[in-house]
């Protein structure tokens, strides 16, 4: 090649390096200007670095928000953003945290988070609960005004035994509520007892089968059948040892010795003596003692039921 020619080509050459170098530097260089690098370290409140930590960086101009997570050595890195405000933050069980940070275009800026512990939930204060009757030193139901259940106390223990003794006052409460069906049950059986002594004067009568006869009968049963549930439920009470017994129970039970036969020979006296006048004979023999003692038995009944319903 000519020497001319070479110097031509050589210039030529030269003149596209220029020109390429002019055209494509200003872009990598506008291409470096414009966006902005972001890195940094997510530790707990302890130092220790949290891999696997979610961490949020949003734009707050344009709520535009890029999501990364940490690698193993909590280190975060977010490259190509448009340079602005951003709000950066990151949340895990071990606790939250969010920064703000301005990007300028170009730069690259690191943000360590170090995340606060978040507080467990306190636990409500506890209650103070009111106090009841039922506390020990509590009044008993001797000290009301308003009488409701009788205590241990009521029957003879001291207070140390009912304040340490809660099997004791559950056999308490059991025998009160039995006793308590026996005494509506003998109130409930004296409307029978009553309608069936003031019909003996009448069942006498001569003619067989009369109604009044056949009624006082069929009161009598009644009667009978209500003063053996009556009679159940007192004696199934379960007792307590050590109790003291007072004047009207005393004279209750003593009452109840004379009732309890009573209402056993009254309707076997009662029977013989239906038989006897059905058989249009005179009542004669031990049957005349039907009469008296079924008056027996309904006074004992009736004075027994009136000492627990009155004090004295």
């Amino acid at each position: 090649m000519k020497p001319k020619a070479a110097g031509v080509v050589f210039s030529i050459s030269l003149v596209l390096i220029v020109l390429n170098t002019l055209l494509l530097s200003p872009q990598a260089l506008r291409a470096q200007e414009t966006t902005a690098t972001l890195s940094g370290t997510v530790t707990d409140h302890t130092g220790r670095a949290l891999p696997d930590v979610k961490v949020s960086i949003k734009n707050v101009s344009t709520g535009q928000s890029t999501d990364i997570q940490t690698n193993s050595d909590g280190l975060y890195t977010v490259s190509n953003l448009a340079p602005g405000d951003y709000e950066v933050s990151v949340s895990s069980a071990e606790g939250s945290k969010a920064q703000p940070v301005t990007l300028t275009a170009g730069a690259s800026q690191k943000v360590d988070l170090v995340l606060e512990v978040v507080p467990p939930p306190e636990a409500p204060a506890p209650t103070t609960p009111a106090p009841t009757e039922t506390l020990p030193n509590a009044p008993s139901s001797t000290s009301s005004s308003i009488k409701t259940e009788p205590s241990l106390e009521d029957l003879g223990f001291s207070k140390s035994e009912t304040q340490s003794n809660t099997a004791q006052q559950a056999l308490l409460d059991k025998r009160t509520r039995m006793l308590k069906i026996h005494q509506r049950m003998g109130l409930i059986t004296t409307i029978p007892l009553v309608a069936t002594v003031i019909l003996g004067p009448g069942a006498g009568g001569k003619s067989e089968g009369t109604a009044t006869r056949d009624l006082h009968v069929a009161l009598g049963s009644l009667t009978g059948d209500l003063y053996g549930i009556t009679a159940w439920y007192a004696i199934r009470a379960p007792r307590i040892k050590g109790t003291e017994k007072r004047g009207p129970i005393r004279f209750h039970e003593a009452m109840a010795w004379i009732h309890g036969p009573g209402m056993i020979l009254t309707p076997i006296l009662g029977a013989m003596a239906f038989e006897q006048k059905n058989n249009g004979q005179k009542v004669h023999g031990i049957a005349q003692a039907h009469g008296p003692v079924a008056i027996v038995t309904a006074g004992a009944f009736g004075a027994a039921l009136i000492s627990v319903s009155l004090k004295f």
